[in-house]
Order: C-alpha cells, then sequence, then structure tokens
C-alpha cells in the first residue's frame, strides 16, 4: 500500500532525455482466445463458461457475443504479418481450453491443437517468439456444469489439459503462462457475476481463488517434468491500493482490498502461504477449510518468470452510511468480506473503462513485488487502455492511448533504473476485440478492426510502437 498522496501530473512522468531499454528487452503483443478467434463451434470446438454467458440474455452490452470476433482463426497468418510489420518481439496468445479438449476431460481435439501448432510456426516463421497463455477464462462449460473452479476436481483437470497443450507445442513454445489474473476468474465470475459464469457467492469465489491456484501449480508441475527447459509464470493483476487518508480507517480498508487485490495470490504462489489478515478479513464467508495439506506446497512451485498485468490504482476509503460503491470491479461482491469499502474516484483523467491513469502506479507495484516477493525476471504481460476510436479518411489517429503507453514505458524504465528486473512489456492488445461484458463498445487496440468488414487499420498508436520497438526506447520528452 502507498501513501494517500496524489502523483504530481497523473499518467505522467517526466524524465526528458531520450530512453534506451536494455539490450533484449522484449517488446510485444498480447490477445486473448475467445476475445478475437471467433469459429466458435468449427472443428470440434464445444462450448466454454463465455459462450454460455454471452449467449444469456441480459449478460453482455447488447447481447455481444464472441461468435465471430476478430475472425482470427481464419485470418491468422495476415495478422501474424501484421505483428511482424509492426516489429513485434513476441506475441503473448491463448489457448482455447474447449477447441483443444473438448468438454474438459478426455483426448486432445487434434484439429484444435493443429490450429495452434499453425499460430507457433507462423510467429517462428516471422521471428517472433511465442508466449503461450494456457487459461484466459474460457472454462469448457461441462467442467462448470460440474461445479466450476469452486470445485477442487477443477484443478486436476486443468493440469491434464496443460499436459496435452505441452505435448503438442513444447518443443516450439519457450515461455509458457498456466492462468490470466485468476483474480477476475475468481471474483468477478463467482463473486460479483459481471463475468462467466456469472455466480455470486463469496465463498464459492474464495474457493475458485484457492483452485486456480492449485491448478496454476499442478500444471507448473507436470510442465516442469516434461519439459525442463521452459520457462513458466503465471499471470496476476496487480495494483497499488492508497488510503483515501491517514485516518486509520482508510488505511485499514486499504489494507482489506490491498489483501484481497493482491496478496490472495501474491503470497501463497511466491511464499506458500495465506496472510493471517486476510483468512480474518474472510471468516464469514470461508473457514478455508477447502485448502488441504499440501496445496500451498504445490502452489508455490518455484517459477522462472512472473507477469504483471497493470492498468489503474485502487483508492479506497472507511465504510461510509448510506454509500454505494461504484459498478464493475468496485462492485461490493467483487469483494467479499469488505463489501462495505468505498472506492474512491479522485477526478483525475481516466480511460473509456472509467479507469484512472496512473502510470506512477506501475513503478509502485514493481518495485513491491520485487522488494517483498521475488528476484525473479518480471514482464509487463498487460497495459493498455480504452478510447473511443473513430476512422477517419482511412486512418485512426488515437493520441490518447499513444500518451498512456508512452507514459507507462517512462514508468517502466524509471523502475528498471532502481533496480527491477523487468525484461519485457506487452501491450494490450494486439487488435480491438470482443471486451467481455461489454462487448463490442470498448476498444483496446492498436490495429482498429471493423467488425463488419473484419478489415484491420493499424492506429496511430500502432506505428508509435514499432518505432519504440525499433529503437529500443522512448524518444525525448
Amino acid at each position: 500500500m502507498s501513501n494517500p498522496a496524489s502523483p504530481p501530473a497523473f499518467g505522467v512522468l517526466d524524465q526528458g532525455p531520450e530512453l534506451t531499454f536494455p539490450p533484449g528487452f522484449l517488446w510485444g503483443a498480447a490477445t486473448a482466445a475467445y476475445q478475437i478467434e471467433g469459429a466458435a463451434t468449427e472443428d470440434g470446438r464445444t462450448p466454454s463458461i463465455w459462450d454460455t454467458f454471452s449467449h444469456t440474455e441480459g449478460r453482455t452490452v447488447a447481447g455481444h457475443t464472441g461468435d465471430v470476433a476478430c475472425d482470427h482463426y481464419h485470418r491468422m497468418p495476415g495478422d501474424v504479418r501484421l505483428m511482424a510489420e509492426l516489429g513485434l518481439k513476441s506475441y503473448r496468445f491463448s489457448v482455447s481450453w474447449p477447441r483443444v479438449q473438448p468438454g474438459g476431460t478426455g483426448a486432445a481435439n487434434q484439429a484444435g491443437l493443429d490450429f495452434y501448432r499453425r499460430v507457433v510456426d507462423e510467429l517462428l516463421a516471422h521471428d517472433i517468439e511465442p508466449w503461450l497463455t494456457l487459461y484466459h477464462w474460457d472454462l469448457p462449460q461441462p467442467l462448470e456444469d460440474a461445479g466450476g473452479w469452486p470445485a477442487r476436481d477443477t484443478a486436476g483437470r486443468f493440469a491434464d489439459y496443460a499436459q496435452l497443450v505441452a505435448d503438442a507445442l513444447g518443443d516450439r513454445v519457450r515461455y509458457w503462462t498456466t492462468l490470466n489474473e485468476p483474480w477476475c476468474s475468481a471474483f468477478l465470475g463467482y463473486g460479483s457475476g459481471v463475468h462467466a459464469p456469472g455466480r455470486r457467492d463469496g465463498g464459492d469465489a474464495v474457493r475458485a481463488g484457492h483452485h486456480l491456484m492449485l491448478g496454476h501449480g499442478l500444471a507448473v508441475q507436470a510442465l516442469r517434468a516434461s519439459r525442463p527447459d521452459a520457462q513458466l509464470g503465471i499471470t496476476l493483476n496487480l495494483y497499488p491500493v492508497t488510503p483515501a487518508s491517514d485516518a486509520a480507517e482508510d488505511v485499514d480498508a486499504a489494507r482489506r482490498i490491498d489483501g484481497l487485490a493482491n496478496r490472495f495470490f501474491l503470497d501463497p504462489v511466491l511464499r506458500g502461504s495465506y496472510p493471517a489478515d486476510l483468512r480474518a478479513d474472510l471468516r464469514q464467508v470461508s473457514d478455508f477449510g477447502h485448502v488441504r495439506e499440501g496445496d500451498l506446497k504445490i502452489i508455490s512451485s518455484p517459477l522462472n518468470v512472473l507477469g504483471i498485468n497493470y492498468y489503474s490504482r485502487h483508492v479506497v476509503a472507511a465504510p461510509a452510511e448510506g454509500a454505494e460503491p461504484e459498478a464493475y470491479w468496485r462492485s461490493p461482491s467483487c469483494w467479499p468480506g469488505s463489501e462495505d469499502v468505498r472506492f474512491v474516484s479522485r477526478g483525475v483523467p481516466v480511460t473509456d473503462m472509467d479507469w484512472e491513469i496512473d502510470a506512477p502506479g506501475l513503478v509502485e507495484t514493481l518495485e513491491r513485488v520485487h522488494r517483498d516477493y521475488t528476484d525473479l525476471p518480471l514482464y509487463i504481460t498487460e497495459n493498455g487502455s480504452a478510447f473511443v476510436d473513430a476512422v477517419v479518411d482511412g486512418q485512426v489517429d488515437d493520441p490518447d492511448r499513444l500518451a498512456y503507453f508512452d507514459a507507462h514505458l517512462r514508468a517502466a524504465h524509471v523502475a528498471i533504473s532502481a533496480g527491477v528486473p523487468l525484461k519485457g512489456y506487452f501491450a494490450w492488445s494486439l487488435m480491438d476485440n470482443f471486451e467481455w461484458a461489454w462487448g463490442y463498445t470498448k476498444r483496446f487496440g492498436m490495429v482498429y478492426v471493423d467488425y463488419d468488414s473484419q478489415a484491420r487499420i493499424p492506429k496511430s498508436s500502432a506505428t508509435w510502437y514499432a518505432d519504440v520497438i525499433r529503437r529500443n526506447g522512448l524518444a525525448a520528452q
């Protein structure tokens, strides 16, 4: 947690001269399977929880689904050529579990694996390092029907699936992420219900979070046994959590939210334990009876890298009578045991998601993880912003997104200069896509997607990012 002080200029770190990143710094961009692939029923793919959720009335904006998305399943070679034109050194993509293992159990679907074989081969042919994420939220629906992530058995099924993918791609993929943002899977999917599968139970959310991490640990062990040279990690979405004032009540509110947002995952994965204060905060929704002997040793299996997704800061205050928390990630059911903590808006610039722009918070987050938790190489596996974009004369100018990237990359350089072992950066996202419950109404991409024609138009931020990669640094301000 940080002190309740506001940065002098939100989203901006003035560093003056040109900044050069270390040799070999890995420049990339990221996507997720359900958000871009489409082909929802082709070649043996079966429904995931996001297919079911998006096809349920009232769950997504305007009933949008990922049935077609960016049609990447059919347009992948062209998309990889576009990555090469931008100069990407790495591409972080996720594998669709129900495309590879329909139903979540049993033999692999070779047609599904063949698609990812083609993805990897295409990337390597263009000298782009594949960075594979095994789980970006698309749990096979039959596993949800059997209990989902709150059920312990799902962790074992995930390890089996990881082994199938490793058997097919492990000879050509060096970097592996087990889970993307387990906080979202657990607390948005099973707590607030604003993400798939749309359940609302604090105890289920806590159990889901634990079993996600158990599945991570089991998958790491399986991958390590079969591919000892693989670079294995997990990606966590982390936030600096700031009390709204120095008052003891606000400081305690920040402690509680920091526990749920950050330490719930950092401590088991990197320390092999749950914080005592977090367990006390959650005692009304969980007695942690689902945690069995040996679980935390599995969860804390040694890693090679740690991925960090960073978007914004949480500023919180103690409960106030009659105060209602805001929607989405600030909704009370996202925070079991701390539902009455208030999230405070500071009146600073925000993105189209209403997320405050706070580049200095990235420095705080990276320094904290390195100082308090690990010497592992760190990678920013997602960082980006949604803004309203428009095509004018066949071009898309997005100065706000460009400025967001610039500020956060300058923050990343500050962290490196302070000794943080930051080794790479993945912009979110390569292209506009299905933004979960927001459907196609929010655009994060560096590449504009016309969803009617499926035309791709690189935005000005893409051109700028290509220049950053080419020079391995940032121009002077």
